[in-house]
């Protein structure tokens, strides 16, 4: 018996150890570019697991990408993927930078096909090498520990078996499987923040310290989210604690660590309506000088016209005609 190259090996035991909770009947979905993470990805995933379907995004953002669009979707169906889907979207309009508004298009695609398809998972390519240059990306940014914790393994439907493999293994598995990976230019595209990580910076870091810094990010990326989710915790029970008729306790606000507070006051803000995107550090700093700097000050202003407030011991959420 032909023995399997360790790389195959590699993605493929991280497929089935990320799928071991569906059931054998689930439908999984892979998102796939073409690219070489991907590829490898859903060819492990078709050898792995019994429904295996595939959807592929067209961005319309490079001149041919509709025929790369029909060039991965007839790879899929000769290789035995069932269903197979092409989603075409359109960035515009939608916030952010061209990379912030391709992903928002892309997820929203993907997540609609899940739902259409009753689909108990969709499959990410993103690998070791990916989640080291999301660290960072967050640290240059001044990221706290949410942004340093990375991509999470699992978010809803969304799945990212491949957070442990490194992106050279991906390389190596398409080639031991005979699969030509697309080499999208945007990877290489200097006027990317990611590209210029990806092709400078990381590798000057694996010069200067070895190229275990790239599993030593991923990992301080899983570290640091399982913090999060135990500080999280804590913040939603310590929320409930401060949480009255009209507004959050200023006396159990104080109370509380300063990481449990930020947290908490985070979450009031986006159960009174501010969207995450917008809701940024300088608003949480804000809201918490209401307890912990307080000298009269007047209220602070969140996104989407979300004004905040102390009145004597409680924060309150006033509207902006009754501020005085």
């Amino acid at each position: 018996m032909a023995r399997i190259p360790p790389p195959v090996a590699a993605v493929r035991h991280a497929v089935r150890r990320n799928l071991a909770d569906l059931p054998a009947d689930a439908l999984v979905l892979v998102a796939c570019s073409g690219g070489a993470d991907s590829l490898a990805l859903a060819s492990a995933t078709r050898f792995a697991f019994d429904r295996v379907g595939l959807v592929t995004v067209d961005h319309g953002l490079q001149e041919g990408s509709d025929r790369r669009a029909r060039s991965v979707a007839a790879w899929a169906r000769e290789s035995g993927f069932d269903p197979v889907g092409i989603e075409t979207v359109s960035v515009k309009g939608l916030p952010g930078g061209p990379e912030a508004a391709a992903r928002t298009a892309r997820y929203a695609a993907l997540t609609a096909a899940a739902r259409r398809l009753d689909a108990s998972a969709v499959l990410l390519g993103h690998t070791r090498d990916d989640q080291a240059e999301t660290v960072l990306l967050a640290l240059a940014r001044g990221a706290g520990p949410r942004g340093l914790s990375g991509m999470p393994g699992q978010r809803g439907v969304f799945r990212r078996p491949m957070l442990d493999v490194a992106r050279a293994d991906t390389r190596k598995a398409c080639a031991a499987l005979g699969l030509a990976p697309w080499e999208d230019p945007h990877n290489t595209d200097p006027a990317y923040a990611r590209s210029r990580v990806r092709g400078s910076v990381l590798p000057v870091l694996v010069d200067a310290l070895g190229p275990a810094v790239v599993s030593n990010l991923a990992r301080t990326a899983s570290l640091v989210a399982s913090d999060n989710e135990a500080l999280d915790t804590l913040a939603v029970t310590a929320l409930e604690s401060a949480r009255g008729p009209e507004g959050l306790s200023v006396p159990v606000l104080a109370g509380l660590l300063p990481a449990i507070r930020g947290r908490v006051l985070h979450r009031w803000a986006r159960d009174l309506g501010a969207p995450g995107g917008a809701l940024a550090y300088r608003h949480v700093v804000a809201m918490d000088a209401l307890v912990s700097e307080w000298h009269g000050q007047g209220p602070v202003f969140l996104p989407d016209g979300i004004v905040v407030a102390r009145r004597a011991e409680r924060l309150v959420r006033v509207v902006p005609a009754h501020i005085k």
